[in-house]
């Protein structure tokens, strides 16, 4: 028996099938376009899915949901937040799906990557964004880059000074309460809100050092505060109040005496060691130069408007940080019982629980991830290729494509820099 060869129709094509159906009936659609009757009364059931996907699509094998209950409360949790004007992200709706999955006792459900793709394709969710304008290079920008890398290069040959002894600091600002720029939501939506509680003014920095070697100095926060919160902060890091919540001279020396001496092998300065940093006016003034110097270290200053090409914690490892910080936070928005003030607004995570979100961020910011930022910013030589693996990188299941991954993670929780907690009221 001869075999039957199958032929695919593209969703167009199906829906100009339905159109002609609809006037002239199914028999005439079926002898005009030289089809099976049968096929054009499936074509005719499936209508509505058929104009919500591309006109390309020729099969809707495949993709189907193994949960539909958990994903109907799933979407309808989404509706809510949006509704509400809350930002929804990846992340967010990962964790959530894996609670209600718990709930209905449904065993071996992981909610990874690859399954929060697909549901957000089957529920035709996307990911909103604004368009931001990226930082413009200087005009003599390769200039000003090989003067630094030369600069850097001689002082490190000069002095012999180890990746251990090469230290890159930097401010991350973070605030109480910021609107994120990302969320899912439905497509086609005209207008994409997102709710604030009003503590967009509330700020605080967090101080962040690094070494060529991979080794992490302990963050040090400074709160928008005349004094410090009485509370049980953890043991890891430094904490600092002023009434700007930002980094100043006196802060910085108070950083070098505290934290930049906690390096290793600086026993009565023995070893040379060089710091860089950006040109903010706090690194730049006369009594932080002497101090630096007197710590045998030598200060390499980033020009103006090259951070992003010279500055490793900039390059790749503020980021890292923030995705693991935006994680940990998003788990206590979705776990949590939280508490509501008197004007009706969601109580703000307490200064201790803040400092344990970011002592844990910053631990979990791999090695490989500072050292590749320093090679990346030519301060230390590229590292060879090895079978080491970055615990920096999301998840991939089986399956999934880059494009796939890049869409799915082009959300709040990757691309967009997390600048604050946000407490939703």
């Amino acid at each position: 028996m001869a075999l039957v060869k199958r032929h695919a129709y593209e969703a167009q094509f199906k829906l100009q099938a339905i159109s002609y159906a609809v006037v002239n009936g199914n028999t005439a659609v079926a002898k005009e376009f030289k089809i099976n009757e049968s096929i054009v009364r499936k074509w005719r059931k499936k209508e509505n899915e058929l104009t919500q996907v591309k006109k390309t699509k020729q099969s809707f094998r495949g993709n189907k949901a193994r949960w539909p209950q958990l994903e109907d409360q799933l979407e309808q949790c989404i509706i809510e937040q949006r509704t509400a004007g809350r930002s929804v992200s990846t992340v967010t709706i990962r964790l959530k799906a894996i609670t209600i999955a718990q709930d209905m006792k449904i065993e071996h459900f992981q909610g990874g990557p690859s399954w929060c793709f697909h549901f957000m394709k089957r529920r035709h969710l996307s990911i909103r964004a604004r368009t931001t304008v990226a930082q413009q290079l200087p005009a003599d920008y390769k200039e000003k880059l090989a003067i630094f890398h030369t600069y850097c290069s001689n002082k490190i040959t000069d002095k012999k000074i180890q990746p251990n002894h090469i230290t890159n600091m930097d401010e991350v600002p973070l605030t109480f309460d910021i609107p994120v720029n990302h969320t899912v939501e439905k497509k086609g939506t005209n207008t994409v809100s997102i709710r604030t509680t009003g503590h967009e003014k509330s700020a605080f920095t967090v101080v962040l050092g690094c070494h060529g070697n991979g080794q992490k100095l302990p963050p040090m926060v400074i709160f928008k505060r005349k004094t410090l919160p009485k509370e049980k902060f953890p043991a890891r890091v430094i904490l600092k109040a002023n009434q700007k919540g930002w980094m100043d001279e006196e802060k910085m020396r108070e950083w070098l005496r505290e934290v930049y001496v906690k390096r290793l092998d600086v026993f009565f300065h023995a070893s040379p060691s060089l710091l860089i940093c950006d040109s903010m006016r706090a690194h730049l003034t006369a009594t932080v130069k002497n101090e630096v110097k007197q710590m045998n270290s030598e200060l390499a200053i980033i020009p103006g408007g090259l951070t992003k090409e010279l500055q490793p914690l900039g390059i790749g490892v503020n980021r890292a940080f923030k995705v693991k910080l935006r994680a940990v936070w998003e788990r206590w928005m979705t776990d949590s019982k939280h508490t509501i003030t008197k004007t009706g607004r969601q109580r703000l995570a307490s200064y201790a629980t803040i400092c344990e979100w970011i002592v844990d961020a910053w631990a979990k910011v791999s090695a490989l991830t500072v050292v590749r930022a320093f090679a990346k910013a030519s301060i230390i030589a590229e590292q060879p290729p090895g079978n080491e693996t970055d615990s920096d990188n999301d998840e991939r299941e089986p399956g999934m494509s880059d494009d796939e991954i890049a869409q799915l993670f082009n959300s709040d929780t990757e691309d967009e820099d997390f600048d604050g907690f946000v407490g939703e009221g």
